[in-house]
C-alpha cells in the first residue's frame, strides 16, 4: 500500500530519501554566483570561503480571509545574508523578511495595520556530502553527446548539506504573539543535477522547535537552464504544516545573470485554499563580494596518482645522450660485414685443421 499524497506522506517520502545516502565530507566553489533566489528553496551548496553574498527583493502580496472575511495588503523585503565560514563546506546564513500589512475587517469596517519581522532567524549550514566530487563518476562519454545530456538514474544521488539555527522574535511582534524570544530550527537541503540544465532542489524542514506552534515544512524545486545559460526557469512548490497555519504554495518566475557575480530575478506564486486565498509576487537580485582564494597544497601533500605519477629522482636532471652503435638500418638483416666474413673463414680453416690432425 503505497503512501497517501498528503503533507505527512511528502515529508517521511523526502526523509527516508536523505537518510539512506552516505556521507562524507566534501565541498564545491564555482566561479559564478551560486544563489537560492528567486525562490525560497535553500541550495545545499554553501557559496565558498571567504565570499560574502547578500540576495534582496521586494515584494507584494494580496491575502483575503473568507471565514474571517478580512482583506489585506502586504509590502515588504526579503533579505539573505550569507558568508562562507572558515572552510568551504560551512556558511554562516541570515534570512529575514520585514513587512508591513494593512488588514480590513469589512464585518466591523475597520482597519488596522501590522508592521515587523515574519522572518528573523540565524544559522549555519554544512555541505556533508557532494556526488560530483568523485572523477570516476563524472568523467564525460567521449563518444557520445547524448549519454552526456540525459538523464541517469544515478543523477538522482543529490549533495546533502544540513542546518541549525534559531529564530529571533523581539519585542511585541503581531505575526508570532507571546512567543519565546529564541526558537530552534533544523533543516535538510539536498541538491541533484538531473541533466546540464535541470537541478532539483529538496529542503525539509522543522521550525520553532518548543514553541506552542511547531512547524513542519518542505521545499521542493525545479529549475531549468535555457540555451542561454544566462537565464533560468524554476519551478517551486511549499508545504507548510503548524496548528497556526497550514498551506500548499505555487511559485515560478525567472533569473537572469547580468555577471559573474550579479544575478536578477523575478517570481510569482500563489497558494490552494481561501482561508486565506495568497497572490504574491517579487523582484530582486543577488551580489557576491569574492574574497576566495583556492588554497595551496604543497607537493608532498598531493596525491602522485592524479598528477601523472610519482616524481622519480633526478627526473629533471639533462640525461646524457647515448651513442648509437649501429648505421640507423640495425632492424635489416644484412648479412655478415668483411670483417665477420674473415673471422668465418679462419673459424673454418682452423676446424678443418683439426679434423686433418691424425690422433695417436
Amino acid at each position: 500500500m503505497g503512501i497517501p499524497f498528503t503533507f505527512k506522506g511528502i515529508v517521511n517520502i523526502l526523509f527516508f530519501f536523505t537518510i539512506t545516502v552516505p556521507i562524507s565530507l566534501t565541498a564545491q566553489y564555482t566561479d559564478v554566483i551560486n544563489s537560492n533566489r528567486p525562490g525560497l528553496s535553500v541550495s545545499a551548496y554553501a557559496v565558498g570561503k571567504n565570499v560574502v553574498q547578500a540576495e534582496l527583493g521586494l515584494f507584494y502580496e494580496q491575502r483575503d480571509h473568507s471565514i474571517l472575511n478580512t482583506q489585506s495588503d502586504q509590502w515588504g523585503t526579503d533579505i539573505s545574508l550569507r558568508y562562507g565560514l572558515f572552510f568551504e563546506s560551512l556558511e554562516l546564513n541570515y534570512e529575514g523578511t520585514f513587512q508591513d500589512q494593512d488588514v480590513l475587517f469589512e464585518n466591523f469596517d475597520t482597519k488596522a495595520k501590522r508592521r515587523d519581522f515574519s522572518r528573523n532567524r540565524l544559522g549555519l549550514k554544512f555541505l556533508v556530502y557532494d556526488p560530483f566530487k568523485n572523477p570516476e563518476r563524472n568523467k564525460p562519454n567521449l563518444y557520445s553527446w547524448r549519454a552526456n545530456h540525459k538523464f541517469q538514474l544515478k543523477n538522482l544521488l543529490p549533495a546533502i548539506s544540513i542546518y541549525g539555527g534559531a529564530n529571533f522574535v523581539l519585542g511585541d511582534n503581531p505575526y508570532y504573539p507571546g512567543e519565546a524570544t529564541v526558537s530552534p530550527r533544523v533543516m535538510i537541503a539536498t541538491q541533484s543535477r538531473l541533466t546540464p540544465r535541470f537541478v532539483l532542489i529538496t529542503n525539509l524542514g522543522y521550525d520553532r522547535i518548543g514553541t506552542d506552534f511547531p512547524e513542519f515544512s518542505y521545499l521542493i524545486s525545479l529549475s531549468h537552464a535555457f540555451r542561454n545559460p544566462k537565464w533560468s526557469f524554476f519551478l517551486e512548490h511549499q508545504g507548510i504544516e503548524s496548528d497556526r497555519y497550514t498551506d500548499f504554495l505555487l511559485r515560478s518566475g525567472i533569473a537572469h545573470l547580468l555577471k559573474e557575480d550579479l544575478q536578477v530575478d523575478m517570481n510569482l506564486g500563489v497558494n490552494f485554499k481561501n482561508t486565506p486565498s495568497r497572490v504574491f509576487l517579487s523582484i530582486g537580485g543577488s551580489y557576491r563580494f569574492d574574497f576566495h582564494k583556492d588554497t595551496l597544497v604543497p607537493i608532498e601533500d598531493q596525491n602522485a596518482d592524479e598528477n601523472g605519477g610519482a616524481i622519480r629522482k633526478n627526473t629533471m636532471k639533462k640525461q646524457k645522450k647515448k651513442r648509437k652503435n649501429g648505421s640507423g638500418a640495425e632492424d635489416i638483416d644484412l648479412g655478415p660485414s668483411k670483417k665477420q666474413l674473415r673471422k668465418l673463414k679462419k673459424a673454418k680453416k682452423k676446424q678443418k685443421k683439426d679434423k686433418d690432425e691424425i690422433e695417436f
